[in-house]
């Protein structure tokens, strides 16, 4: 099975809200426990990316 890409945009600056990521979305520890996460588990993870950057998006624009 090949493995997934990680989400990192190569930003890396943990100053948004509750600690993710402005670049990806991520938590320090999600970024640190990405390469040993099952498939379903990123699955998950990537879903709620989606949603966290769309709140950064909004943040930003108020």
């Amino acid at each position: 099975m090949k493995s997934q890409k990680s989400p990192c945009i190569d930003v890396c600056v943990f100053s948004g809200p509750k600690g993710w990521c402005i670049g990806c979305a991520r938590t320090r520890q999600e970024c640190q426990q990405w390469k040993n996460m099952k498939p379903y588990d990123k699955n998950l993870l990537k879903k709620a990316l989606t949603k966290r950057l769309h709140q950064l998006q909004n943040q930003a624009t108020k």
